[in-house]
């Protein structure tokens, strides 16, 4: 479940990474979206180092998810999402790419609220021309319309999705692109640190006399 040890890459967004000091940054969004394509190059940008949750869960499961949701239902598979998302939060200076449903507990999100939360929002029909090309078994989506089952879940989620720090809206561009956006987007939910008060702060009891203590 911890990111590799290997050195994080050399920032090209210097600026920006010093101001995140080492927030981690999570990517929410529907299956589809490019969460784990957008992580990469974007924590490459960052000097961070990237994570995807769903195969962090698989390698601490020691099984594939689509086994998981077979035997142990889809309760089971989110009670193992929020302990891994509980271990990641514990590390800094990581892109985390979540899954899909991982905004359904709220617990999570008292996890991701310790970084900040970016939404990969993106149309329905690009979501469906994306997974159609993709062989990665999506056991959410074993349904008699799978197109149907989506659009569904999408309807479901997108109040949870937005309660995220940041919304990125895809326009079908390429995951660097994606990428570019989200470093583009980030400064403006981001809040310069308070500079200390320039005099020391001076305590008055209420007859106006000096103090040195609240007590």
């Amino acid at each position: 479940m911890a990111p590799a040890d290997d050195a994080p890459p050399r920032p090209s967004h210097r600026d920006l990474a010093r101001r995140l000091d080492g927030l981690n940054i999570y990517l929410v969004g529907m299956m589809g979206a490019g969460k784990s394509a957008v992580g990469r190059p974007l924590a490459e940008a960052l000097g961070y180092r990237f994570i995807d949750a769903d195969t962090a869960l698989g390698e601490v499961a020691g099984r594939p998810i689509a086994e998981i949701f077979a035997s142990d239902g889809e309760d089971g598979f989110r009670t193992l999402e929020t302990a891994v998302l509980n271990g990641i939060a514990s590390w800094h200076s990581l892109v985390v790419a979540t899954g899909g449903g991982a905004v359904i507990r709220p617990e999570n999100w008292g996890h991701m609220r310790q970084g900040l939360v970016v939404w990969l929002d993106a149309p329905a029909d690009e979501l469906v021309r994306r997974l159609a090309a993709d062989p990665t078994p999506r056991p959410l989506l074993d349904a008699p319309d799978p197109a149907a089952r989506l659009e569904a879940l999408l309807h479901e989620r997108r109040p949870l999705y937005a309660q995220a720090d940041l919304t990125v809206a895809q326009q079908g561009g390429t995951p660097a692109a994606v990428a570019l956006q989200v470093l583009e987007a980030l400064p403006s939910v981001l809040r310069d640190p308070t500079p200390p008060p320039a005099d020391p702060v001076r305590l008055q009891d209420a007859d106006g006399q000096a103090r040195r203590s609240l007590n």
